[in-house]
């Protein structure tokens, strides 16, 4: 090989390098992306913003890793047999292992909510303060979310690195601006639409109504009380999640472990599933009241010996 050519291919090489380190995102550039969408899981699903933020940064490499960038899994979510959406295939603790792949990373963080939320072992953590971080690492640990010995320590250590508990204070979260994949109408500049379980939802704001969002969105105000299973009477609070689409048949999770103060309304909402199917699925009235602990099928319709 010449030296010409040698120097040139050496040139490209540093060039080439060059270009990678551009592209990838720092732990800065990460936490200014992804702050607003944590906030938002905080406010939706109870899990304290920097928990999520900072698990991101850790299982995704700040962004930058290739189940990341190529499957938008921010978690290591793996598929179990559960999961019937589009999958990644890459080696971790083992050859070929199956990952989640996500369509847009909201439906990662959303995913990642659901995925703590909905399995018993995680239920202890709900009833922590939600600025106990601490423990909450350490609850991740102790519930079997990660076996690295190490990783409360590692989460703790980039929370109070970046100030990330500074995110948990879930009071001043109405004056946060979320971030949305798809704005339904631009000229409603606070109004934004989020998806989940391919539905379209907002979260209601101070002051707000009803007939606020039906006309907002040009909906029929019976069709917008019929989409969230509500009646004229029930009363509309800040933060709340309401679908401006009708609610789907089945839920993305198998099933959901019962929690304190849940009711089969909540439940709908929470996982988009319309009211009457959760009831047909697990044979139960609207009106009926569930325990801590109760198992509901959001997918399956339960058999009359379970």
């Amino acid at each position: 090989m010449s030296i010409q050519l040698y120097n040139r291919i050496y040139l490209l090489l540093l060039l080439s390098s060059s270009l990678l380190s551009q592209n990838k995102m720092t732990p800065e550039e990460y936490i200014a992306s992804f702050k607003d969408d944590a906030i938002r899981e905080m406010y939706l699903h109870k899990v304290p913003a920097c928990i999520t933020l900072a698990q991101g940064m850790l299982e995704s490499g700040n962004g930058n890793s290739p189940l990341c960038r190529n499957a938008n899994n921010h978690f290591g979510i793996k598929c179990h047999k559960e999961w019937s959406g589009e999958t990644y295939i890459m080696d971790d603790d083992e050859a070929n292992e199956c990952f989640r792949k996500y369509d847009h990373v909201l439906d990662s963080y959303s995913d990642h909510s659901l995925f703590l939320f909905s399995r018993s072992r995680y239920a202890s953590l709900f009833e922590l303060k939600i600025t106990d971080y601490k423990g909450w690492c350490y609850g991740l640990k102790n519930a079997g979310y990660a076996t690295d010995p190490s990783y409360p320590e590692r989460l703790i250590k980039l929370i109070e690195k970046y100030n990330l508990q500074d995110l948990n204070r879930i009071e001043n979260t109405p004056k946060l601006n979320f971030p949305s994949q798809e704005i339904i109408q631009p000229e409603l500049v606070i109004r934004q639409v989020y998806r989940f379980n391919h539905i379209q939802f907002i979260i209601a704001k101070e002051n707000d109504s009803f007939y606020k969002i039906a006309n907002d969105f040009k909906l029929e105000l019976k069709d917008l009380l019929n989409y969230n299973d509500l009646n004229k009477s029930d009363k509309l609070t800040y933060g709340q999640k309401i679908y401006i689409q009708k609610k789907r048949r089945r839920a993305l999770e198998p099933y959901h472990v019962v929690q304190k103060n849940e009711t089969l309304k909540s439940i709908s909402q929470l996982h988009g599933i319309r009211l009457n199917s959760l009831c047909k699925k697990n044979k139960l009235k609207s009106e009926d009241t569930l325990k801590i602990g109760d198992i509901l099928y959001l997918r399956q319709t339960k058999k009359i010996n379970e």
